[in-house]
């Protein structure tokens, strides 16, 4: 019988999500030999496991223990707070379908499994802690999450399973500034960026507990603001108290939570022998199976030899930061110069004041040609605790080369084409050199060959892939620079801490392109790299350093008349509503439509609230509901207020008077290219209101916007690789296609035929290519599903070649792992061979990737030609929109540019493919984008 839970029990609670992501980290990629699943984290935390399990013996080991996940489903406090947790990016491809394998390995280590879905894994620790704390017994916490620190005292502890050190009151008051029974009024007012938890804007940890220690508790402090002496921060207080109180609300972890078993169950048990060793012997685990058996005294299943890891590079010794250089004079560089020629390969890292190309200052650049050589030449470091200079600047720390002589040196090397320069997302260093006029030539990026080989499965960040391929940790840029408020320019790093993180990474960069290039042709991506990867570095270097013009007025006067409109509309809302509220708030709006209003279709989370969406608002509207559709318009109309009007006239660089977008080349997995800082790629460009923003990029005088687009790019590639008769002749006749899909369809001619025919039939072909579903078009043309899927089912009818390139599609990818385009390009398909419900997305976008990736790649190709095309003409390449280019050029030369540009983004595929189908371009100009779209 077992014995009811109480004094003189301890109560282990393992972090289980934690283990997950620092075994995921703390790896390089493993597969499993026989199907090529991910299992690198899986691995990891069976070995965490193990050790802990060795390790349990002594004074702190457990009487109950159980292993603690987090659900995939949202949780109350995303009820609360929409935005909670909104800036977290979903987790990596390959680590998808290694959770549902943690859980099963946990089972396999008779550890009781737990987690519960609308809750946190905190959440349920918090609640299995306070369980066993007011029950009399101990508990021990094995995470160092500072959630958790809320928790410690009287009986509850926690343990740091890094570095193997326990977390009591006095480390949380070292971390937070106060005890832990106000760790939550210290959290509510500082916020946390990585949760998207909003605290009081401007206050950090350090001030918070300062608050908190004054006035004793958050609700005393928020009541007495008035009383605090610095009037910004007393009106921050006083303007947040409600999101304040809110934060709280997010940060403060459920104690009373009502699970479905008792501490009773989690009694820690020994492992079955059995049930393990054939769990470990499934995932092909052999070192560990063969431990496992030694220690029960059974004998090891035979386990096939594990794929050697990718991080074994046997042939170089390892990393030896004592080894690096701090180059500080001319003698010095003027050797290394000489050495570059003649190794004739650099690795170079260029580091700076900022993140921005076009406003970042050079502060120093490091060199490396091969293992154990590398070096930092420091050029504008300041001295710490110095006085300014007569004109208030910054003193120069001593021992520094002046920049200019250090470029005049470098430059011919730099430039020098028979010097292969290497760099790990090269163009930002290409950039910052240009800027100082000098042309790095040629260049490798081990970054894009990072992406041409795995896109899709992981990060391509240098710190990661170090840990994969050469299995180092570099130093933290943090450890360096601090973080938060405390945080510090590179230029006020030391130069001998400098020297040693920077050469570090030119070393690191080298032994990656040392163990990345061969593996480009060993996985026959070579090509892909070398055509397709690598020339659009010089390129869109070219492109972001031009940017475009903008009209700061015309957008200023957008923004009010956006204001109006949402006023207008809120005076609307109101109306119909019965009475004001906030329709910013998701909760008001619920219980307005879905408690006064009594409007059907409400949905409430388990804190009562209700779904407030968009998908639930467009639902409403399409019955007829006003306010729905209404809210709908203010939504719109605030988010083209907040992201364009009122953002962009930040973006403009005071020295150029233009926009810098910066472009992703390594960012969506089918080659898309992604913009940011400002995003110039999602400006709505079918709304009048997201024409008019349009109209706000201008050209320079005497110049003129060209805009020239490919039509129907991806329906004409999906008629050549699915080799479709009736689409590939539509397009050769130039006819509707849309209106050639219905009349094949429905049985009508094309001549008068419907527009809501055509509409269903144009719905049809482009959801086709996304793999649509019968619920999906449903929704997207507003009708029964089963109407929807008769569509569907009858398009297959029609055009069975495409049901025959779907099915050989996902058979390709289910055998190999990855698709390829057209031209080459790898897109790897992770989760493809899993079950359940992420198997239907993973089919979907394998299905769609060699289409989208096919056109990505063709305009990849038009913009490498581009610029020797255009070379003589007065224009320059702006911005790239998907399937869109936009140029400025002179008004004398716009038909020039447009027949020049038009031939080489029509004839992009060839020589490489020749389509079945033409590619066709559609040209406009304007003095505006609105007008050349």
């Amino acid at each position: 019988m077992t014995e009811t839970f109480g004094k003189g029990h301890h109560l282990h609670l393992i972090d289980g999500s934690a283990f997950i992501f620092r075994a995921y980290h703390a790896l390089p990629p493993l597969t499993r030999r026989s199907d090529g699943l991910p299992i690198g984290a899986v691995a990891g935390f069976c070995n965490m496991l193990w050790k802990y399990i060795q390790d349990g013996s002594g004074p702190n080991e457990p009487t109950h223990v159980a292993v603690v996940f987090d659900h995939s489903s949202k949780t109350f406090r995303n009820e609360i707070y929409p935005l909670y947790k909104a800036n977290r990016p979903e987790p990596p491809q390959d680590l998808r379908p290694q959770f549902p394998l943690t859980r099963e390995a946990t089972r396999a280590f008779n550890i009781a499994c737990i987690e519960t879905e609308g809750f946190e894994a905190d959440d349920i620790m918090a609640s299995l802690a306070c369980q066993a704390r007011d029950a009399g017994g101990r508990v021990t916490i094995i995470s160092s999450d500072k959630d958790l620190m809320q928790l410690v005292g009287n009986g509850v502890e926690m343990m740091d399973p890094i570095k193997n050190k326990p977390i009591g009151p006095d480390e949380v008051r070292e971390k937070f500034g106060v005890a832990p029974d106000r760790v939550i009024d210290v959290q509510a007012l500082a916020g946390d960026s990585v949760d998207n938890v909003p605290g009081a804007p401007g206050i950090g940890i350090k001030t918070a507990a300062q608050l908190i220690e004054e006035f004793g508790d958050l609700e005393t402090l928020l009541a007495r603001a008035g009383e605090i002496k610095q009037p910004k921060r007393r009106q921050t207080l006083i303007d947040n108290a409600d999101l304040i109180r809110i934060s709280k609300r997010l940060v403060e972890l459920d104690c009373r939570m009502d699970l479905d078993f008792g501490l009773d169950s989690l009694t820690m048990r020994a492992p079955d022998p059995d049930a393990l060793l054939e769990f470990l012997t499934r995932m092909e685990f052999r070192t560990l199976t063969t431990r496992v058996a030694e220690r029960f005294g059974a004998e090891a299943p035979v386990v096939s030899d594990q794929p050697v890891l990718a991080a074994a590079v046997a042939e170089l010794p390892p990393i030896d930061r004592s080894r690096y250089e701090t180059i500080r004079d001319e003698a010095a560089l003027i050797a290394w110069v000489a050495e570059i020629a003649e190794k004739g390969v650099l690795a170079i890292d260029t580091e700076t004041t900022g993140l921005d190309e076009m406003r970042a200052d050079l502060v120093g650049i490091s060199l490396s040609t091969g293992p154990g050589r590398a070096a930092y030449i420091p050029l504008a470091h300041v001295s710490e605790g110095m006085a300014g200079d007569l004109f208030g600047g910054p003193v120069l720390a001593e021992g520094q080369m002046p920049l200019e002589r250090a470029l005049a040196l470098l430059k011919p090397v730099l430039e020098d084409d028979a010097v292969l320069k290497i760099g790990q997302n090269i163009k930002y260093d290409y950039k910052i050199l240009a800027r100082l006029g000098v042309h790095m030539a040629p260049i490798d990026d081990t970054m894009l060959m990072s992406y041409a080989l795995n896109a899709g499965t992981h990060n391509h960040g240098m710190d990661e892939l170090a840990e994969r391929y050469l299995g180092h940790k570099c130093i933290p840029i943090k450890d360096l620079i601090g973080s938060g408020k405390s945080q510090i320019g590179f230029a006020q790093v030391p130069v001998d801490k400098a020297s040693e993180y920077a050469a570090e990474d030119a070393e690191v960069t080298w032994r990656l392109w040392h163990r990345l290039r061969p593996e480009l042709s060993r996985s026959k991506v070579a090509t892909a790299y070398e055509l397709l990867e690598r020339p659009m570095v010089g390129v869109l270097a070219g492109m972001e350093t031009t940017g475009i013009r903008i009209d700061a007025d015309h957008l200023r006067r957008m923004s009010a008349a956006f204001a109006q409109k949402m006023a207008q509309l809120e005076d609307e809302i109101h109306g119909l509503a019965g009475g004001r509220f906030n329709i910013g708030s998701p909760k008001q709006l619920g219980e307005i439509l879905f408690d006064r209003m009594g409007l059907a279709g409400g949905k409430q989370g388990k804190t009562g609230a209700y779904s407030t969406s968009a998908e639930v608002l467009e639902d409403l509207a399409a019955e007829g509901n006003d306010l729905p559709a209404r809210v709908l318009d203010w939504r719109a109309i605030s988010k083209l207020k907040s992201t364009y009007t009122d953002a962009l006239p930040l973006h403009v660089n005071p020295d150029t008077g233009r926009v810098h977008t910066s472009y992703s080349i390594a960012g969506a997995q089918t080659g898309r290219l992604a913009s940011t800082d400002p995003n110039l790629q999602n400006i709505p460009v079918r709304t009048d209101e997201g024409r008019r923003i349009r109209e706000a990029f201008v050209a320079g005088p005497g110049m003129r916007i060209v805009s020239l687009d490919y039509s129907q790019i991806e329906l004409r590639i999906l008629a050549h690789v699915a080799s479709i008769p009736a689409l590939k002749q539509a397009f050769h006749d130039g006819i509707d296609i849309h209106a050639m899909t219905a009349s094949q369809m429905f049985g009508v001619a094309v001549e008068g035929m419907d527009p809501m025919i055509r509409r269903r039939a144009k719905a049809i072909n482009f959801g086709v290519i996304y793999g649509i579903s019968g619920f999906g078009l449903a929704r997207n043309l507003r009708i029964p599903r089963a109407e929807a899927q008769s569509f569907i089912d009858t398009y297959f009818e029609r055009f069975p070649e495409i049901r025959a390139y779907m099915d050989r599609t996902v058979a390709e990818a289910k055998q190999d792992g990855y698709v390829r385009t057209l031209f080459g390009r790898r897109i790897n398909t992770p989760g493809i061979n899993q079950n359940g419900p992420a198997a239907g997305g993973a089919r979907r976008a394998a299905i769609n990737a060699p289409i989208q990736g096919a056109a990505a790649d063709i305009i990849r190709r038009a913009m490498i030609r581009m610029p020797e095309a255009i070379r003589d003409l007065p224009a320059k390449m702006l911005l790239q929109v998907h399937d869109e280019l936009v140029f400025e050029v002179e008004e004398t030369a716009v038909d020039a540019l447009i027949d020049a540009a038009r031939q080489v983004m029509e004839s992009a595929a060839e020589p490489a493919i020749r389509l079945d189908v033409p590619l066709v371009v559609d040209a406009g100009q304007g003095a505006n984008w609105a007008e050349a779209h």
